[in-house]
């Protein structure tokens, strides 16, 4: 592990907000936060059996400067980071360091395979 992560990749940060469908019911939708800084780093996959076939199940290791508890612009289990190409679904959050500098976000991101 590096001393300083090498934050080069833009990822938007997306929260899941309900949106009213005029019919009574709501669908989910997303919200754009802001955009982090980010590092990538593969953890594994798997290729398993969904509705619509086989789908390839990648996880990651997602790590970007800390923001407060509360804060917008830090990062929650059930938002998404979105960029190059990809939609990674965040499944769990924590601090990195001891200082608290940084979080690691661990993300898992599905395709059609």
């Amino acid at each position: 592990m590096s001393a300083r992560p090498e934050l080069s990749t833009p990822l938007a940060l997306s929260a899941p907000v309900r949106v009213a469908d005029g019919s009574g019911g709501f669908s989910q939708s997303w919200q754009t936060l802001g955009t982090l800084w980010a590092e990538l780093t593969p953890r594994g996959g798997a290729l398993r059996k969904g509705e619509a076939g086989p789908t390839a199940q990648s996880r990651l290791r997602i790590l970007t400067r800390a923001a407060p508890p509360g804060d917008p612009a830090r990062p929650i289990p059930g938002q998404r980071l979105v960029g190059g190409g990809e939609t990674y679904l965040i499944r769990a959050v924590e601090p990195h360091d001891r200082a608290g500098l940084y979080l690691s976000c661990l993300v898992e991101t599905e395709v059609l395979a």
